[in-house]
């Protein structure tokens, strides 16, 4: 989703499923574009096919551009946190596999730091009874998926809901936080 940009930060997200990353994201106010694709890996202009099979170390991952005067990091840390299941370490919800991993790849210090903090207060809040699985890294090289992934959730909005209903995504959300 584009918006016009004005004085903008990126921020890089993993969260299994990057179409429905880019979905929650999408919604924010304050943030100015979504992009779907891949990073973490050492394959060079990797294909979906590719990430897909497992084999590259890259993760299915959003990129967030956005505005810092109308949405903080720390806000879209907290929509990270609820959109995905923390403690799953082997994928999310029915997609497993390494590629399907949380991260957060940060940008800067600034981000390092309030990254780890909420991971940390999201731990002593006992809302989970697991320990939270998802990294915090740093951001290396982005990948833009193909343009059929882009705005998946907006092209093709039959088969991405019913693809979030039946992964258990939209149950998990809303058992976990009423959303």
């Amino acid at each position: 989703m584009e918006k016009e940009s004005q004085k903008s930060e990126i921020a890089t997200f993993a969260g299994g499923c990057f179409w429905c990353t880019e979905a929650a994201f999408d919604k924010v106010p304050g943030v100015l574009k979504t992009i779907s694709g891949y990073t973490g890996g050492s394959e060079l202009n990797p294909s979906y096919e590719q990430v897909s099979a497992g084999r590259t170390g890259h993760l299915e991952a959003t990129r967030v551009e956005f505005d810092p005067s109308k949405v903080t990091y720390k806000e879209l840390l907290k929509e990270y946190w609820q959109n995905i299941d923390p403690t799953q370490s082997d994928g999310q919800f029915n997609d497993r596999g390494p590629q399907y991993q949380t991260a957060i790849f940060y940008h800067s210090p600034d981000q390092q730091r309030l990254a780890e903090e909420s991971k940390t207060e999201l731990e002593r809040s006992g809302k989970f009874d697991k320990p939270l699985a998802v990294k915090i890294v740093p951001a290396s090289e982005f990948y833009a998926a193909e343009e059929y992934h882009q705005g998946y959730h907006e092209k093709n909005a039959v088969h991405y809901k019913l693809y979030a209903v039946g992964s258990g995504r939209e149950s998990f959300k809303k058992r976990t936080w009423g959303k």
